[in-house]
Parts: C-alpha cells; sequence; structure tokens
C-alpha cells in the first residue's frame, strides 16, 4: 500500500469550508479513481495546518493519478484559503485498527529523518516496541506508520477517541518517542495534535 500526503496551511477561519470541500468534492472524486483505498483529513483548527492523506493500492496507480489530482488539490486550497501546498508520497509499512475512530476523535502525528536506511529499521522497531505500548493506552483507536525510503524520512500516526484520550497520553507519548528516536538514531522534526475531520482509509491490517 502506498499514500500521498497534502500538507496545507489555511486561513484558520476557512478551515470548516476546506473541511466541506474535500468531504463533499475532493472525497468522492479521489476514491472513484482507479486503485484508490480512501482517504483521510487531519485538520490542527488553532494553527490552520490541514493534512489530507489518500492511499492506494499499488505505487503505479498513485503515479497514475498525480495529473487527475492537481484540479482538486487547487480548489481544496482555494476553500482552506491557502496558495499552495506541500505533497509527499510514501509507503505503508504498519497499520493496525483496533476499532474505527469515532466522530470526535483526535490524533498525534510523528515526523522523524534519519539515514536511508532508517526506513527498514523503523517497521520492526514500529511493530516491536511502539505499537504494544500504544495498544494498552486508554483510548486507543488506531496507530500507522509511513515510510519514505528515498528521503529517509517517516511519519507515524496515533488516533484517539476523544482530544482528553490524546491530551492523557502527552507524556507517555515523549518518554516513547525518545526511546524509538535513541534506538533508530533518528531525529524527531515534528509533533502534531489534530482533529480527525474525515478518517476513510481502508488499508488492511499490516503489522
Amino acid at each position: 500500500m502506498h499514500a500521498r500526503t497534502t500538507t496545507i496551511q489555511a486561513d484558520r477561519s476557512k478551515v470548516e469550508d476546506g473541511i466541506a470541500r474535500v468531504r463533499d468534492q475532493v472525497f468522492p472524486a479521489v476514491t472513484a479513481m482507479d486503485g484508490c483505498a480512501g482517504m483521510s483529513l487531519l485538520v490542527d483548527r488553532e494553527s490552520g495546518r490541514c493534512i489530507a492523506t489518500t492511499s492506494w493500492e499499488s505505487e503505479a496507480a498513485m503515479l497514475a493519478s498525480a495529473e487527475q489530482v492537481k484540479p482538486l488539490r487547487t480548489g481544496a486550497e482555494q476553500s482552506f484559503g491557502a496558495t499552495s501546498s506541500e505533497v509527499a508520497t510514501w509507503e505503508v509499512a504498519v497499520m493496525h485498527r483496533d476499532h474505527a475512530s469515532p466522530e470526535g476523535a483526535c490524533a498525534r502525528v510523528t515526523w522523524l529523518s534519519g539515514d536511508q536506511g532508517l526506513a527498514d529499521r523503523a517497521a520492526d522497531v514500529y511493530r516491536t516496541l511502539i505499537l504494544p505500548t500504544l495498544q494498552e493506552w486508554d483510548g486507543f483507536c488506531s496507530a500507522n506508520l509511513m515510510i519514505s525510503r528515498e528521503s529517509g524520512r517517516i511519519v507515524g500516526t496515533v488516533t484517539f477517541e476523544t482530544r482528553a484520550h490524546l491530551e492523557a497520553t502527552r507524556e507517555a507519548a515523549k518518554d516513547l518517542r525518545q526511546r524509538a528516536s535513541e534506538r533508530l538514531n533518528a531525529a524527531v522534526d515534528d509533533v502534531a495534535e489534530m482533529d480527525v475531520a474525515m478518517a476513510h482509509l481502508h488499508v488492511p491490517e499490516l503489522v
């Protein structure tokens, strides 16, 4: 499985307009494309950062859709009050769902970088160290790890039932990040706590 992420820095006053555009226009159009396996949207209403992720059954399907999604992306940028976006492509290395995310769910997203061998090491560490720990936390819904072998970057997302559950795990998550980054010899580039505006990624269990 592969995924494309589009990160938009929205005008905070237009976040809801952007969500509506993605839900009503972008989502139906993208998921009708060959090989698309779903879409999710995370938003930070305070900062305006929004991340749309589409999942694909193969790298070929993802690449073949690149031109088709461009006008959809432009329309979404306009609705969010943005003039550009940052696009990245990933391989989905780990996906585990305990249960579906309810309305009001929140997610913590963590980006790390390292050498080109990081991607292979990360999948093993995520399965053996990180995922077993996450599954013990109250309110845990799902977790996934996406990797970029070319850039030496990885991104992990953990979803919780409520913001209260997410906030209650902040210190534990900080400790887990420290342990994982040391084990991987990787740098933690960024951490974001975001609302789950849409969750329709139909990626199969990959653990």
